[in-house]
């Protein structure tokens, strides 16, 4: 993303102070009349009134639909962020509050808003569904909206959310981890402020790389902004990014990590049901035998033959062709073969979730995550049809679902966890709570690395505050309706006992 400057500086340069001065504000007011031009202004917050049955009983709520301003430490408005906000009229102040945000980066809240835990959800996720099926929001039952207030944030580039900057600017303000947590905390602190809110329990919640924005906006927002958060709910979270992938081939963790999701995968695909019972011996075998073999690396043959039967035995997949890759089973490799007679492929964010191999005789994947590609359709009509139509929220503008171009200009920086500030946000605040929920068969964020973690967790962490739930599904396990209404169970639990 960047700019221009060459040939204004070699008029600047023959031009007298004057002149200079006087190009300048003429270049100034260009600038300016250009910005309005490119920019429509956002139309004011709109609402409307609503009602849904959740948990089998009817919630009047007001939905909301408006854009903060993003402001430099000049005041200059740097860009806009949409929200969406359902609110229980009436209430008091005591009633909690949730800010969520989804991951990508580049993703925007919808998925959490229109699958998981806002009042209105579209089916999506299921096996068979297509882009083209009708894009009718229903009632959610699975909803969080009985037992909290929720705001749904989009971060800048996602939704309707838009920089205010060119391209370079965009991406040092926006597009950075740090300037993320920043610019996203002060949205969070605008909102309580604008709304009267700052005395709520103050809760936040985030899927996927929103599981690594939580617990730095927690952390930020308690020691930078002076807002307290009374919990946090990760959701398929991205805790540890060095942890996940292929790409180190000494070290045993990648594998460890994946294995389990692929073997649930399997057993699943057995018509097991996935629990502590079925998944334990699993989780046994990769912290003992898996790494001593693995250790041993392909010179020893044995070893090497005894983690090679293992997995294959685990993953289902035919063990000559685990033998020769010596036991170690990548994520595409395993989502294309084992269906390969059928000539089908699975998500990444559900090994279950199948779809045509466009490209079956190609020695290389030819094809794009079944489950993502299906689900950008109904879920960005619905959105857009919920805001411009039945909220009233007029914008001549496109929206983002899920934006390639802002996951494309992200500046990562996998040196810094969100660990650590987990551990400090929990260790400021004793009273704050942590649920981290995944699905079993999730291979994008799988479950087992928040297992590890937790294993090292201080032991203040561990005593009752910080909880793993898993649930039968993958990284959208939500869609799942009895995985949904078990994830709103224990999200609850830990609201009621906060306050």
């Amino acid at each position: 993303m960047r700019f221009l400057t060459l040939a204004c500086s070699a008029l600047l340069l023959a031009a007298s102070g004057s002149v200079l001065h006087a190009a300048d504000k003429a270049d100034d007011a260009k600038t300016a009349e250009k910005s309005e031009d490119k920019f429509t202004p956002f139309p004011d917050a709109r609402s409307i009134k609503q009602s849904a049955v959740i948990g089998g009983k009817t919630v009047n709520y007001t939905a909301t639909v408006g854009a903060l301003p993003v402001k430099d430490d000049k005041g200059k408005l740097i860009g806009e962020v949409v929200y969406t906000a359902y609110t229980v009229p009436g209430a008091p102040t005591s009633r909690p509050v949730t800010f969520a945000f989804n991951g990508g980066p580049g993703a925007a809240s919808v998925y959490l808003n229109l699958g998981a835990i806002g009042p209105k959800r579209i089916p999506f996720g299921a096996q068979g569904d297509a882009p083209s099926d009708p894009a009718v929001l229903r009632d959610n039952p699975n909803s969080w909206l009985d037992f909290t207030d929720l705001v749904f944030i989009d971060p800048i580039g996602t939704g309707f959310s838009r920089s205010r900057e060119d391209k370079d600017k965009t991406k040092k303000d926006f597009y950075e981890a740090d300037a993320d947590i920043h610019y996203l905390s002060r949205i969070i602190y605008d909102w309580l402020v604008a709304n009267d809110r700052l005395t709520s329990p103050k809760y936040l919640t985030g899927e996927s790389y929103g599981g690594y924005r939580v617990p730095r906006l927690a952390y930020y927002l308690q020691t930078q902004m002076g807002v307290g958060i009374s919990g946090m709910t990760l959701v398929s979270p991205y805790l540890d990014p060095p942890a996940i992938g292929e790409d180190d081939a000494l070290s045993p963790l990648p594998w460890m990590i994946n294995l389990p999701s692929m073997a649930a995968g399997n057993f699943e695909r057995q018509g097991k049901h996935l629990d502590a019972t079925t998944m334990g011996p699993v989780e046994t075998y990769m912290r003992t035998q898996f790494v001593q073999d693995f250790l041993a690396g392909p010179g020893d043959k044995a070893a090497t033959d005894r983690l090679s039967a293992k997995v294959a035995e685990l993953t289902g997949l035919d063990p000559a062709l685990v033998r020769r890759m010596d036991g170690r089973v990548d994520i595409t490799t395993y989502l294309r073969e084992i269906r390969r007679g059928q000539g089908i492929i699975g998500s990444v964010y559900d090994s279950n979730y199948t779809a045509y191999d466009p490209f079956p005789a190609s020695a290389t994947p030819e094809y794009s995550d079944p489950l993502l590609t299906t689900i950008i359709a109904p879920t960005t009509s619905a959105m857009v049809d919920f805001v411009t139509r039945q909220v009233g929220w007029k914008v001549d503008a496109r929206y983002n679902a899920l934006s390639y171009e802002v996951n494309k200009e992200w500046k990562r920086d996998d040196t810094d966890s969100p660990v650590s500030d987990l551990r400090k946000a929990m260790a400021t605040d004793p009273k704050m709570t942590v649920d981290i929920v995944h699905g079993w068969d999730d291979l994008s964020c799988p479950y087992y690395g928040s297992r590890l973690i937790m294993a090292q967790m201080p032991d203040f962490a561990r005593a009752g505050r910080l909880r793993l739930n898993m649930y039968a599904g993958g990284h959208m396990f939500y869609s799942r309706d009895d995985s949904g209404a078990a994830m709103r169970r224990d999200v609850k639990a830990s609201y009621t006992a906060g306050s």
